[in-house]
């Protein structure tokens, strides 16, 4: 089976971006084809005017896939522009995409209401990552639950090209972690880079314990037991502890005797211990960018020896190739 994901190089990489997808995709390595990407063409969205952060960011964030276990040898990994035959797709694919199917992106309406500019790169995002997904013959993308419709976009898409010209393209399905689907920020909302809300992987320790003691949390003397249920800080380390200490945690909250700063102690304890390891790793990358570059170049090499064949049906059914 064929999993595919990708990550936007727009900002430091958060805990929403490694529960969501990243740890669920080196946990797969091994037991299925895993192709992972840095979107670097799907973070113009929101970097289009700052090449030079772009750049950086692109080599941040694969230095940080490496870090946090991205095994080149067991996956292909790749930088999405080093891919050329995706942006040709993107253009062949727009010819089969309805307005009316773009109108409807939940992101881009959600994007465009919190004050993101509006423009055709934001509005076609959901072709290119059809492109992203269809170009390999992708079987899963796993997504949180605000990219399922993207998932059933490219379904559409595919399946109006393939009514057209005949089995070309797989059809991918989604596939959603129910318990860490959605990640929560420090206000509660959906992490996310676009809302200002992250706690990074990689951040230096004070700047993280200063992040997470912003995570809103619900008034409630010291002395009172606390509802762990819907509290944010719960909910975020809630990810990283076994069976035991989650139970031993929830006492703690409900025998009352300690404020929501003592959690948020707690919660910047724990992140900090559990990255440990990765941040080694890390350091040696961030020495060794060449290494890097060497390692997404066998990538693209090995994604596009995929993505070719399926370019050239898509050419000569298309009239592309005459």
């Amino acid at each position: 089976m064929r999993v595919l994901t990708g990550i936007q190089p727009s900002g430091d990489l958060h805990i929403g971006n490694y529960f969501g997808s990243i740890l669920p995709m080196i946990q797969s390595q091994g037991e299925h084809e895993v192709f992972a990407f840095i979107a670097n063409y799907h973070a113009m969205t929101s970097l289009s005017s700052d090449g030079a952060r772009l750049a950086g960011l692109t080599m941040q964030a694969a230095s940080d896939f490496l870090a946090l276990g991205m095994d080149p040898h067991k996956s292909t990994f790749w930088v999405q522009s080093d891919v050329k035959e995706v942006l040709e797709l993107y253009w062949v694919l727009s010819a089969f995409t309805p307005m009316g199917l773009l109108e409807r992106a939940h992101s881009y309406k959600d994007k465009t209401a919190r004050g993101i500019a509006s423009n055709h790169n934001l509005f076609s995002y959901p072709v290119l990552m059809a492109a992203d997904i269809l170009l390999f013959g992708t079987n899963v993308v796993p997504v949180g639950k605000d990219q399922i419709q993207h998932v059933e976009m490219a379904r559409d898409i595919a399946m109006k090209f393939n009514n057209q010209y005949g089995d070309i393209f797989t059809m991918p399905q989604f596939r959603v972690d129910e318990n860490v689907a959605t990640v929560p920020g420090t206000d509660g909302q959906k992490m996310s880079k676009s809302y200002g809300n992250t706690i990074t992987i990689f951040g230096e320790e004070k700047a993280q314990l200063k992040t997470i003691k912003k995570i809103v949390t619900e008034v409630v003397g010291v002395e009172e037991p606390k509802n762990f249920e819907n509290c944010n800080v719960y909910n975020i380390v809630k990810l990283f502890l076994d069976e035991n200490a989650l139970r031993a945690l929830q006492d703690r909250y409900t025998r009352g005797g300690e404020g929501h700063g003592h959690f948020k102690l707690y919660l910047a304890e724990v992140m900090w211990d559990y990255f440990a390891v990765y941040r080694e790793k890390r350091a040696y990358y961030e020495t060794h960018q060449d290494e890097v570059r060497d390692i997404l170049a066998l990538g693209a090499t090995k994604a596009r020896a995929i993505a070719q064949p399926i370019m050239e049906k898509v050419r000569s059914v298309s009239g592309i190739r005459y």
